[in-house]
């Protein structure tokens, strides 16, 4: 009789156990989601130019979210995008939030800006009009995506300075280019985001 007991009891430790995994799964996933990350880029491809910003981290400057290509010489370094998830208001998605300074803990959403697509960061007025989110990232690796797939690419905005877009209309950024948002020949490269936990200096 014991013996038919246990052999009842199996599928529900089985469950419970299955249960208490998928927990512990999401619970990692949650924590990661929570923790302050920088955002790195890593080109697709190989080429001549992807040297230039592969590995590369994410940077803010004057609303723009840049690639730091280390390029410009007798300037302070720009600060660094470190940010998490964070769900935005009156919405059913997660926003992403950064840090722009330092010194505070001053935090700004992230957004692809509705007419260029460029990636951009600012406080809540700045972000409503456009496309605050959803933000999110892929399982493996934990890379960034936006509204649910990776088509972030780099623009070579100026000589040696590289915006960061969403390429909206899966077409690397031509619309833009005919538009002329972007210069025609402007070089795009598609990019994914990765998220690296931040390191703290002690």
């Amino acid at each position: 009789m014991s013996l038919i007991v246990a052999l009842a009891a199996v599928p529900g430790l089985m469950g419970t156990q299955e249960a208490i995994r998928q927990g512990q799964q999401k619970e990692r996933r949650e924590e990661h989601r929570a923790r302050r990350c920088n955002l790195v880029a890593r080109c697709i491809k190989s080429s001549v130019r992807s040297r230039e910003i592969n590995g590369r981290p994410l940077v803010l400057r004057n609303g723009a979210v840049l690639i730091d290509t280390c390029t410009s010489e007798g300037t302070a370094p720009e600060h660094q995008l470190a940010g998490y998830f964070l769900p935005y208001p009156d919405t059913q998605y997660e926003g992403h939030v950064t840090t722009i300074t330092d010194v505070a803990p001053v935090m700004n959403w992230l957004y692809v800006h509705r007419s260029f697509h460029q990636l951009r960061y600012g406080v809540r007025v700045d972000a409503q009009p456009n496309l605050p989110g959803p933000f999110d990232c892929t399982r493996q690796d934990r890379r960034l995506t936006f509204d649910g797939w990776e088509g972030f690419c780099a623009a070579e905005i100026l000589p040696g300075i590289w915006g960061v877009f969403f390429d909206i209309d899966d077409d690397g950024l031509k619309g833009k280019m005919r538009e002329g948002i972007i210069a025609e020949g402007t070089p795009v490269l598609e990019i994914e985001l990765c998220r690296v936990e931040k390191r703290w200096k002690k």
